[in-house]
């Protein structure tokens, strides 16, 4: 939090107000739902932070790390106006940030109940401070990873033909939760035709012998942290044009991992696979950007796509994903999170990315 108030004085800002969200856990690690009621942290410029709470909700932000932070955590009745007592307590305030994803109708009432206040969006101060993760953030992808990984290692024992991708993906959920995940994020089973739909979910498409099959998967750590990786798979021969496509899109996610390091732009990341695949015929086919950031969400900031200037530092977690889909017949996606070292990459993956061929 002293970074984010350092930011904000800097940028003029009398306070910034955060309400439940993966900016509210990452600041006081208080995984607080968002609700009705309002539950709002607040960081003045000037002055020691406090959390304004329903009444209801006191004894669980007080069993919250909100307790080692010593933070004063302020009760609401039912029967008063929260948002009025946020406005009592910044006296004075004509500039404030507020959290990017916090819900229009409390945005809204904030307004109300400090009209003399001018609203911006805190992400352009929280969002650097999270892009840079420290060794224990590190350590904590390193952990998803491997527990996303653990998964990955059992899904050729599900795939098989005559089962459907609704089947294979509740089995799926159920091994992400018991390899250490407390929630699963989301799951794409996308077999034959549906694997050209990149954000394609389950379906009761039953799975035929030859089909490739793209499956990416991701889940909540119980500290937070996410995960998020996919890996190919193919049940009986998918036929040679596919395996011949895959061995480019294979090459192009090892070019993208061997140019990423400190100093080099999202930019040029993303150039490295998408150029491979426009020399082999499959450019127009790769439709998405090659990456983005993840931390305790699992799309943040940086993101990695076509001309992003923005330059890479130590400690900046993404991923690197590009892939193919040919509409009405099949796709594919290799990816990877890393983290940026000193002196290039480290990754959280480490599943082969070979095409994995299920007899």
């Amino acid at each position: 939090m002293t970074k984010v108030k350092g930011a904000a004085t800097a940028q003029g800002f009398d306070a910034v107000l955060v309400t439940p969200g993966s900016d509210l856990r990452y600041l006081t690690g208080y995984a607080a739902k968002a609700l009705e009621r309002l539950t709002c942290l607040v960081i003045p410029a000037q002055g020691d932070a406090f959390i304004v709470v329903p009444n209801l909700e006191v004894l669980a932000a007080m069993a919250s790390p909100i307790a080692e932070l010593g933070m004063p955590v302020i009760g609401c009745d039912e029967h008063q106006d929260p948002y009025a007592r946020v406005a009592e307590l910044l006296p004075g305030a004509v500039s404030i940030a507020v959290d990017d994803h916090m819900w229009a109708s409390k945005v809204l009432r904030l307004k109300a109940a400090m009209p003399q206040v001018t609203q911006h969006l805190a992400g352009g101060l929280i969002e650097p401070i999270r892009m840079r993760k420290d060794a224990r953030e590190i350590d904590a992808l390193r952990r998803a990873g491997a527990a996303i990984d653990r998964v990955h290692a059992q899904v050729p024992g599900l795939l098989r033909a005559g089962r459907t991708e609704r089947e294979v993906g509740r089995d799926i959920a159920e091994l992400i939760i018991s390899e250490g995940h407390v929630s699963v994020d989301f799951i794409i089973v996308a077999a034959g035709a549906n694997g050209a739909s990149p954000h394609h979910e389950v379906s009761d498409y039953v799975i035929a012998v030859g089909d490739p099959v793209v499956v990416d998967i991701g889940g909540t750590m119980p500290d937070g942290y996410c995960s998020d990786c996919t890996r190919m798979y193919a049940v009986g021969d998918p036929g040679q044009e596919y395996l011949t496509k895959y061995d480019v899109l294979f090459d192009a996610q090892k070019q993208s991992r061997e140019v990423a390091r400190p100093g080099v732009s999202a930019g040029r990341i993303d150039a490295a696979a998408r150029t491979h695949l426009d020399q082999h015929g499959l450019g127009e086919q790769f439709i998405h950007r090659t990456g983005h950031g993840i931390g305790m969400e699992t799309h943040e900031e940086p993101y990695i796509f076509q001309g992003n200037p923005f330059l890479l530092e130590a400690g900046m977690a993404f991923s690197i994903e590009p892939g193919f889909y040919d509409e009405g017949r099949f796709g594919a996606r290799i990816e990877d999170i890393v983290v940026c070292t000193e002196d290039g990459i480290e990754s959280m993956n480490n599943q082969p990315h070979e095409l994995v061929v299920i007899d």
